[in-house]
Formats: structure tokens, C-alpha cells, sequence
């Protein structure tokens, strides 16, 4: 019943009772009333103390139809009701953070969210997922574009982010160096003290380091003809598989230490679509929101998989 957050609010009826919250008083109290067709849980309120049920009825056809099943999804002891006005009740990640943060003890939280909207969740425990990314520039763009989907992301199962955000300054320093060829000014990074130019400009040729990825190693051929020069790697999935790097800009992370654990990321050789690379899920590095939304389902599918033991297939 892990992260059981019903798909829709309106499937959620709300019932004050005169009877003790167990299943046998509750099961007396409903068995025989009519309820809603779209009514499939029942949240039940004593006063101050809350439980709630999981009903059937004779049909899901008519109107209105008797209840025939009663079954106790967590008691008293085991809920909490909460008000959280700036929660939508529809998105599970929202539900499972207020959860969290608000009624961190209780098995199942009842919300009284957004729009004066009721719902539950049963077992918040938010699936992990790992985002790579680099920075500058800032916020990070595919982290913040997983943020953004989270926030309304009705069919997607609870997600706690962790992210490991790439700082390509600290990256660029591990190759000391007077010049620094980066790929574009949109990132705004600079070492300090060095001279700085943009792949994307095509300068005059220098002697720099390339701070770019396999892309950029291409188009400073393209542009310039010669030998490569040294270069630092600043593509997220190979950062992805090698490192779980150290604090960088953001919150995030910038180098050294294992990897591992279900992880979306980005590559800039990938122009389309999204790939999947054994515990990885890659989506191009200019990610439409709707390649992000679907490398975060099959991201949230490997999860669910990691964490329940059963056999992972892509869908």
C-alpha cells in the first residue's frame, strides 16, 4: 500500500461519524448507505480523530448505489490530518513532501489542501532519483525542469530528488590553464584571473583548454582543423557513470566517489527522444518538457523496480 494516493480527489468522500474509528464500527456504519459512484474512499471524522476506508458498492454505474464493502485502510492511531493550502492534493510529490514535512510520524496523512481539496496518502516513501546536471548557468535547467514537472505531475508516483549539480568552474580548474575555451556564454562560467572565450562565437584560435563535451571536440575540429587540444569533459552522463560528485553551485555536487541508484541526466549527443543506459535515463541536452516527463516515467519505473526487487523492463 506504499505511496497509495488515490488518482483522483473526487474519488475521495469526506463522512463525520458518531461511532468508534475500527473496522467493525465503520463496516455497521457505512455497509447498506448510498454513496457516489466515484466514491471509492471514505475519509471518517470522530471529532478530532480521523481513519480511513477503501469502499465498494453494488455498481460504479448508477448515481448512487449502497455500500457493500468496508475496508480500514489506517485507523486512528495511524493518521493525521493536516491543513496545507498551498498543496494540490492530485500530485503525489506534493502530497508525500507535506506528508513529510508536516506529520512526519503518521502512516497516513489526510490533507486539506489547495481549492479546499481533501485527499490522503497511505506509506509516504518517495521514490529516489538521481539528477545530474551542470552549472552555471543557474538554476540548472533539467533539474529545474524536474522541479517544475514534479510540481504538477499528477500520474507520476511520490519522487524525492537528489540532486548532484556539476560545478564546470571547479571542473575547469583541475586543468590549470591562462585560456579557456568554453562552449557557449549562456553559462556565464569563467575562472577566475583566466581569459575566457566561447566555442559558440568561433574565436580566433588560441592555445586554451576546451572545457566542453564530445559535441564541442567536434566542432572545434570542424572549426579550426587541428590537433585537439586538452580538453575537460563536461558531459552529465558520463559524470552520471563515473562520479557522485562533492558540493558545486545550487545545492548540488562537483566530483569524486562511486555512482549509482536510478539517475536522470542529459547529453548533448542524444538530439531526440530519450535513452536508456542501464540505471540511467538520458534526454537531449536542449530537453523539450515532454522528453523530460517521459525520461522522468521511465526514471520513476526503474525506482519502483530498485526498491520493490521486481524485474524492470522499459515501457
Amino acid at each position: 500500500m506504499r505511496n497509495l494516493v488515490p488518482a483522483h480527489y473526487r474519488s475521495v468522500a469526506v463522512a463525520d461519524v458518531d461511532v468508534d474509528l475500527d473496522e467493525a464500527s465503520l463496516r455497521a456504519w457505512f455497509i447498506g448507505r448510498e454513496a457516489y459512484r466515484r466514491t471509492g474512499y471514505i475519509v471518517v471524522r470522530r471529532g478530532e480523530s480521523v481513519a480511513v476506508v477503501r469502499v465498494a458498492k453494488t455498481s460504479e454505474e448508477e448515481l448512487f448505489s449502497p455500500i457493500v464493502d468496508v475496508e480500514l485502510l489506517a485507523g486512528p492511531d495511524e493518521c493525521a490530518f493536516i491543513d496545507s493550502p498551498q498543496t494540490d492534493v492530485g500530485v503525489p510529490t506534493q502530497m508525500a513532501a507535506a506528508a513529510r514535512t508536516l506529520a512526519p510520524a503518521a502512516r497516513c496523512v489526510v490533507v486539506a489542501g489547495r481549492y479546499q481539496h481533501i485527499s490522503f496518502i497511505v506509506d509516504p516513501q518517495p521514490l529516489a532519483v538521481r539528477v545530474v546536471e551542470v552549472a552555471p548557468p543557474l538554476p540548472a535547467k533539467l533539474l529545474d525542469q524536474v522541479q517544475r514537472l514534479l510540481d504538477v505531475a499528477e500520474e507520476l508516483p511520490p519522487i524525492e530528488l537528489r540532486p548532484e549539480v556539476v560545478d564546470l568552474v571547479a571542473l575547469a580548474e583541475r586543468v590549470p590553464a591562462p585560456r579557456y575555451l568554453f562552449p557557449c556564454r549562456g553559462s556565464g562560467a569563467a575562472p577566475p584571473a583566466a581569459e575566457v572565450s566561447y566555442l559558440d562565437q568561433r574565436p580566433a584560435r588560441e592555445d586554451w583548454v576546451l572545457v566542453g563535451c564530445a559535441r564541442s571536440r567536434q566542432f572545434h575540429r570542424w572549426f579550426y582543423g587541428d590537433t585537439e587540444p586538452p580538453n575537460v569533459d563536461i558531459c552529465p552522463r558520463l559524470l552520471a557513470a563515473s562520479t557522485a560528485p562533492s558540493r558545486g553551485p545550487g545545492g548540488g555536487t562537483a566530483g569524486g566517489g562511486p555512482a549509482g541508484g536510478p539517475t536522470l541526466t542529459k547529453c548533448c549527443l542524444l538530439e531526440e527522444g530519450v535513452l536508456l543506459d542501464g540505471d540511467t535515463v538520458v534526454v537531449p541536452w536542449g530537453a523539450s518538457l515532454d522528453e523530460v516527463r517521459e525520461g522522468l516515467r521511465q526514471v520513476a519505473r526503474m525506482a519502483e523496480a530498485a526498491e520493490t526487487g521486481a524485474r524492470w523492463a522499459p515501457a
